[in-house]
């Protein structure tokens, strides 16, 4: 399997292709990394160094890439935090140029806008750029419950209204939407639930709540279903593992007390996770 990964990339820690990527590869995934940033480290530290690439350089490294003749080869792109619709722009453009290779290629996007903690803390235009573009480009979603009802305009509070905003996701393209973490009323307070919605149907994961507040985690579990998913076509059975393997590394960081996620440590929770969850329709 091949992946195309456009995300940032930071040198200290692990967040977007410094996250993505070696899950991936751990799972036997060749990954072809294309760097939307290189900084020194990511932004919650509230100070980095480090420059944003333009669009046309990542256009100018896909298309060296496509001038090697492999796009054909390519199995799915994925992508995370755009820092520019320009930048999204140029992601679009290769998929298309994927897609136009091997049609059957999937397109997974993380949708980056922001959080509860948070708000939104993307750059003003990101968020109707991900709405009106990406979503209907996207093979598959995993938004974060913030961005579900953002990118809907549909609340989430009860497990209904969640499975609702994840069929008005799917009308308008994905065909399946992965909610990376959601509160919902009938979630108990030690716990957090991963949904997934796929072919009329919404599976949920329910794992315990750690006390851990790290950056990373959503751009590893959306690598992970991705990889899943592609490889054995069910989204119920790429729910189970993502959210096991993404569990098992945020226990190891937890224990650690680390403020980096431990990708390389927690390695063997990508292939064999220690503790397994049971998934349910709903």
């Amino acid at each position: 399997m091949n992946v195309l990964s456009i995300q940032s990339h930071v040198a200290y820690g692990h967040v977007g292709n410094a996250s993505a990527v070696f899950p991936m590869q751990r799972l036997g995934v060749e990954v072809w990394p294309v760097n939307t940033v290189q900084f020194s480290n990511h932004t919650g530290y509230g100070a980095w160094r480090g420059p944003v690439f333009e669009a046309d350089m990542i256009r100018e490294v896909v298309r060296g890439i496509g001038e090697r003749g492999v796009l054909g080869n390519c199995d799915a792109v994925l992508s995370g935090y755009m820092g520019s619709a320009e930048i999204g722009s140029a992601i679009l453009e290769a998929v298309a140029a994927v897609r136009a290779a091997n049609p059957r290629a999937l397109y997974c996007c993380d949708p980056v806008i922001g959080d509860v903690d948070r708000g939104v803390y993307v750059r003003p235009g990101i968020e109707a750029f991900l709405r009106e573009r990406v979503v209907p480009a996207a093979d598959i979603l995993t938004p974060n419950q913030f961005e579900l009802d953002l990118l809907t305009g549909l609340p989430s509070r009860t497990l209904q209204e969640a499975g609702a905003a994840i069929a008005a996701l799917q009308a308008r393209g994905p065909r399946v939407v992965l909610v990376t973490s959601a509160l919902c009323a009938d979630t108990p307070d030690d716990g957090i639930d991963l949904l997934a919605g796929a072919e009329g149907q919404v599976f949920r994961v329910r794992t315990p709540r750690l006390d851990i507040a790290v950056n990373g985690a959503g751009d590893c579990v959306a690598a992970l279903f991705l990889v899943h998913y592609a490889r054995g076509g069910s989204a119920a059975a790429a729910l189970g593992a993502a959210a096991a393997s993404v569990y098992g590394l945020l226990k190891r960081t937890a224990q650690a007390g680390s403020r980096e996620i431990l990708t390389v440590a927690a390695q063997d929770e990508f292939v064999n996770p220690s503790e397994t969850f049971p998934v349910e329709a709903v």
